[in-house]
């Protein structure tokens, strides 16, 4: 009887055989210490651990601070930058041409819970297999730090403006329109939010990973229910979590069900807590009332909010050929002129 003897991987490499270098692409130009730039990093160490083929994915995004981030992973993918708010119509209509295509969509709340809105619902409710991250700070970082449509009632800005209008709170919303796999985290919680990436990766369907992500420049202040160390009071761990602050990384590591309060560097605080490993992310309901809870108490919830890996996604819906749309030949996508003839015919 023979073994199999398993080749031993070279050092520093994953299943695929790349490095992470190969998962990398240019450098930030995003505001030191910016919490965007902690989320690329645990981009690059997801699609890096999961074994991911760069020339499969196909990065998009729409406009804003956030929307800069697919620049900075994966420089031998394809990529699209769409208009401000309209990521979701170009990535749906990429993954029609093309289903086998690993999308990932990186957004801001401006460009997904304001003029992107409808969009982001219409992508919701048909399932588009795609993994939509929003980088969320509350302001509009490009055009000096208005309060986005996810900044809470009485938060402040540096102004010391207070916002009177609610907040959109983006999971609650994913979860009301049935998608299938909803999270929430932190940007300097490294641990949890890889962990949250790989497993959007292996969901079909529309995976919404909600990341709070303090604005350096905008929103880091005291009075500001964005800002790092707010944040980090506020956490509320469903499972595992951390966060980045500016100027250097602060990062997180705190128990499940555990509340962690962070104090940023301009001595403002955030706090975060952990879901409990019971909690079970399959109970829709369990999760809506949890949500309303923390977001009551001024908490940020933490973890794999909602999952249904049972939903059929949109190519699935359409039953779309097995073949990408992309590549296949005119005479397989152009009816003949006796089928356009018997289609207008039935049609007199």
């Amino acid at each position: 009887m023979s073994t199999a003897v398993e080749t031993p991987r070279p050092k520093g490499t994953n299943r695929i055989g790349l490095v992470m270098q190969d998962y990398k692409g240019k450098d930030s130009t995003l505001c030191a210490g910016c919490g965007h730039d902690a989320i690329t990093s645990q981009i690059i160490k997801a699609l890096f651990e999961h074994g991911v083929q760069p020339h499969r994915v196909i990065k998009l995004s729409g406009i804003g601070c956030s929307s800069k981030t697919p620049a900075y992973f994966l420089n031998r993918s394809h990529g699209f930058n769409a208009v401000h708010g309209r990521m979701p119509a170009i990535g749906t209509g990429a993954l029609l041409a093309n289903r086998w295509l690993t999308a990932i969509g990186v957004s801001g709340d401006g460009d997904t819970a304001s003029i992107g809105m409808g969009q982001f619902v219409h992508m919701l409710r048909r399932n588009v297999p795609m993994i939509y991250i929003m980088e969320n700070n509350g302001v509009y970082g490009l055009t000096k730090g208005q309060f986005s449509a996810t900044a809470d009632h009485g938060s402040k800005l540096k102004t010391g403006v207070l916002n009177e209008f609610p907040a959109v709170d983006c999971c609650i919303l994913a979860i009301e329109m049935g998608c299938g796999y909803v999270a929430r985290s932190f940007a300097g919680d490294p641990k949890q939010l890889i962990a949250l990436i790989e497993g959007a990766l292996s969901h079909r369907g529309t995976a919404f990973l909600d990341v709070i992500s303090p604005c350096v420049t905008f929103n880091n202040h005291e009075g500001s229910t964005k800002s790092y160390k707010h944040a980090k009071e506020s956490e509320e761990l469903l499972h595992e979590i951390g966060y980045v602050p500016s100027y250097e990384q602060i990062t997180v590591d705190y128990a499940e069900g555990s509340t962690q309060i962070v104090e940023l560097h301009d001595g403002s605080h955030i706090t975060l807590k952990k879901l409990e490993r019971e909690f079970n992310p399959m109970n829709k309901a369990e999760t809506l009332r949890l949500l309303r809870d923390s977001n009551s108490k001024g908490e940020f919830l933490t973890g794999l909010l909602y999952i249904d890996p049972t939903k059929p996604d949109l190519t699935e819906l359409l039953n779309m050929h097995d073949e990408p749309l992309a590549t296949l030949p005119a005479d397989r996508i152009r009816p003949s002129r006796q089928a356009l003839e018997e289609i207008n015919a039935s049609l007199r």
